[in-house]
This record gives C-alpha cells, structure tokens and sequence, in this order.
C-alpha cells in the first residue's frame, strides 16, 4: 500500500512504524474474515482493513472526525487479523500510533472522558481495587445488575504461599484486578510450583504492568509504570531470577512488549529488552517441564477459553490444552476458538453492548460440549465471562492446584 504522511504525522515518534505497517498492508481482506467487530456489524469500517483505511487518511492528512474515532475504538485489539494475515501486519503497532495520534486531535465528550479517566484511577492501583470490590460485595444486592455482573461471584480467599526454599526461583507478577477478584490465582500458582522446586518472589515496588493506561488515552504513564516495574525487578534478575512468570495473559502480552515500546528509551532499552526475553506465561513454565511429581485426580470435565493475549499477542493458542491434557484432564470440544469473549482489558466496560454479544456468543461455543467448569489464562476474560451467570468459570491453575490436593 502507497503512503504519504503528512508533514505533522511524519514529526510522530513512530512515524517510520507506522509508515512500514501500511506498506505491508496490502488490503486482501483475509482479516476481517476473522475480525470479531466485522462479524457483529458488517461494516466494513468495524473492521481490521477498513480501520487501516481510516489510519492512513487520517495520518495522510485527511480531516479527522469523531466517527474515525468509535471505528477505531470499537477494535478489542484481540489481535485475530494479525493471526490471519498472510502478509503479516502488525495491526496492533499501527492502531497504538493512530489511537494516539487521534487523541490528541478529537476531544472526547465529558462522560467518556470521565469512565476512561476513572478507569485510569482506579483498575491500576491494586489496594484501592481491592478495597472497592470489598465493598462492592457487601453492598452486591443494592448495586445494579450491570455492576453486579463486574464483580466475582465466587472470589476464593488465597490459600497458603510456601516460603521460598528452593535454589530455582522466579519472579511473579501480583497483577491489579487479580488480587481483587481471583486473589487464589497467584497462591494456586505458588503451590503448584513448589511441588515442581520452584520457588515465587515478589517484587513489593512492581505495580501495573501499564496496559491499562497505555490502551485508555494515555500511552506516556503505561510506559512510567513499566520503566519502575524493571526497576523493580532488576535486583532480582541480576541475582540470577530466571524468569517472570505472568498469571494473566494481558500483562505477559503487554511485558513482552516491553522491549519494542521503549527500544528508543537509552536508560532501559537493554534492560526492557532483557525483561521481555524474562517474561513467561505460566503455561510455559509448566509446559517445560516434565510434570511427573504432579499426579492430580479430578473427573470434571472441563472447557478452555484461550485469551486472545494468549493465542494471538503470544502465539500460544493450544498450549494450556496441551499442559491440562498430559495432567489427565478431560477437555470438551470448543468451537471457533480463536474468537475474542468481548472482555478486552476495559472494553466491556466502554462497549457494553458489543461486549456482551460477543460473551454470549463464546459462552455458547464454550457450553456446547457440557463441561462442568470453564477455565481461562486471564483474569478479565474470567470475570467477563462468570459475569454472565452460567457455567463457573476459573482460572485454570487454581483446578490444576485443587486436583492435586
């Protein structure tokens, strides 16, 4: 695809970036096929292809609209195109620039400045999360169903951590809104390693990984949160940490990045870099090795929700199937699994009605074989889909943990 940047898009810090992304474009339309916005309302616009049109006008010069800007944020940057093209395109690295780039052209209305900006102020910042949803379950009867539906109906109590005592060790992730809802995850995960003699740490000063105010309008304080997370963690990986195991799959995705998003950064460039060779998913940590002290007994069968984190940013659709299936379980067939659930980081709360369509729909494929229980890799997914109120849905290390007990 020809393109000619503008003189004020060619001053972007990335213009070469995006520059390369629509050169490699060249507009077969492979992606919608597999777009779950194009799926849900057929224009053409909703889609991969079309949101790219509307990117290079407008970073072209072509006057830019309020209406570019729903297009654009209607995207759950699920990442499915990028899976599907044959060319390629690194869609997501063109959408960061031109979401960007729009919003420092169109303001938005007040209302949805407020819900993004309350959404800054409150998902990374894990205490106050914590104490919010507290509240928010003792006051669950007074609350209206769309709240009631965010919070987790069954939040189980994190059990017991092992103390540190094995020679390996890694580095852990606590997250922000997985302490708040799934606060079991990461003890589940804790556990199920030590049996394997592999020690957690935590690094108290880590925080967000930056995802979330990276993806709502405000790219300059993701990238701070990510600069003090590696501050965080360098004492530790100097010490010999041999990885950093990520229990949600949105923040691996987002860490892994880490060493592209500040490869311009001269202070951190080979130490976001080095933390992104680090960052593991904890199926991969799972995956490698050989399982046989894990003998867990469990006749549930169960159904898998494979993130779009998981499966598209990190490329490891199948492989929390594959780590399940050798510990014995039993998995139910799952139709069109690469779809996206609707939960996309904060997606469902600013496109309610289209997150819930796509819940339904992924609720429907995942229910088809009858299992008894849901499992997923990510805590947004997790809490979007028991939102719904049908089959329980949990993280699956936490009934890997429980089998074994």
């Amino acid at each position: 695809m020809q393109t000619h940047l503008s003189p004020q898009a060619r001053q972007l810090p990335r213009a070469a970036e995006a520059e390369q992304v629509l050169r490699s474009c060249v507009h077969c339309g492979f992606c919608n096929a597999t777009c779950p916005t194009y799926q849900l309302l057929g224009d053409e616009l909703d889609g991969p292809r079309g949101r790219i049109y509307l990117m290079k006008e407008m970073l072209e010069g072509a006057p830019i609209t309020a209406a570019t800007q729903t297009h654009l944020d209607r995207c759950l940057s699920c990442r499915n195109c990028e899976s599907t093209c044959p060319s390629g395109v690194e869609y997501h690295t063109l959408l960061d620039i031109g979401r960007d780039f729009i919003e420092q052209q169109v303001p938005r209305p007040l209302g949805n400045r407020l819900l993004r900006g309350g959404l800054r102020a409150l998902v990374p910042h894990p205490a106050l999360f914590r104490a919010l949803t507290r509240a928010g379950q003792v006051l669950r009867p007074w609350l209206p169903d769309s709240l009631q539906a965010k919070l987790p109906r069954q939040a189980r109590p994190a059990g017991v951590r092992p103390p540190v005592r094995h020679a390996r060790r890694m580095l852990i992730l606590e997250g922000c809104v997985q302490p708040g809802f799934s606060p079991n995850t990461n003890a589940a995960t804790a556990r199920v390693l030590d049996r394997l003699g592999i020690s957690l740490i935590a690094a108290p000063q880590a925080g967000c990984c930056g995802a979330v105010d990276f993806h709502m309008d405000a790219q300059p304080t993701g990238l701070d949160r990510a600069r003090r997370n590696i501050d965080a963690w360098w004492p530790a990986i100097q010490a010999g940490a041999e990885a950093i195991v990520q229990t949600a799959s949105g923040c691996g995705a987002f860490i892994k990045d880490y060493g592209t998003l500040l490869k311009h950064d001269a202070h951190y460039a080979d130490k976001a870099r080095r933390v992104s060779e680090l960052a593991l998913d904890l199926v991969q940590v799972l995956g490698a090795e050989a399982l046989d002290g894990l003998h867990p007994n469990s006749d549930r069968r169960l159904a898998f929700h494979c993130p779009c984190t998981l499966q598209h940013a990190q490329k490891l659709g199948g492989a929390v199937e594959a780590v399940l299936t050798r510990l014995g379980f039993s998995l139910t067939p799952v139709p069109d699994g690469h779809l996206c659930c609707g939960s996309a980081g904060t997606y469902s709360l600013t496109q309610p009605t289209l997150a819930r369509q796509l819940r339904d729909n992924r609720l429907n494929a995942l229910e088809s074989g009858q299992p008894h229980v849901i499992v997923t890799a990510n805590i947004g997914c997790q809490t979007h889909l028991d939102g719904a109120g049908r089959t329980p849905v949990r993280h699956w290390i936490e009934v890997v943990d429980e089998a074994l007990d």
